[in-house]
C-alpha cells in the first residue's frame, strides 16, 4: 500500500486510519490539521477515517503567531508616550 504524504510517496505494510498514521509519525493530532484527499478531517473522525491506498495526504502544522506579547507591547505603548509629551 503507498500514500502521497505531502507530496512525497510513502509505503505502508497495511491499511491505516487518520489516526494510525499520526501515530506511526509520532505526531499529535492536537497540533496538526489533517487532509485526505483535499477534504479535512476533524480531529474527532481521525479514528474512524480510513487512509485509502493510492490517497493524497496533506499534513500541517499549525504556527503560532499574529498578537505581540504584552510587555513588548506595553513598552512600545511607554515609549509612543514619552515621545508625545
Amino acid at each position: 500500500m503507498h500514500i502521497l504524504l505531502n507530496g512525497e510517496r510513502r509505503d505502508l505494510d497495511g491499511p491505516r486510519t487518520v489516526r494510525g498514521l499520526l501515530d506511526d509519525l509520532a505526531i499529535d493530532a492536537r497540533l496538526v490539521a489533517v487532509e485526505v484527499n483535499r477534504q479535512v478531517i476533524r480531529r474527532e473522525r481521525h479514528e474512524e477515517t480510513p487512509v485509502p491506498d493510492g490517497a493524497e495526504v496533506e499534513i500541517v502544522s499549525f504556527v503560532g503567531g499574529g498578537a505581540k506579547p504584552r510587555k513588548a507591547r506595553r513598552a512600545r505603548q511607554a515609549r509612543k508616550a514619552r515621545k508625545e509629551r
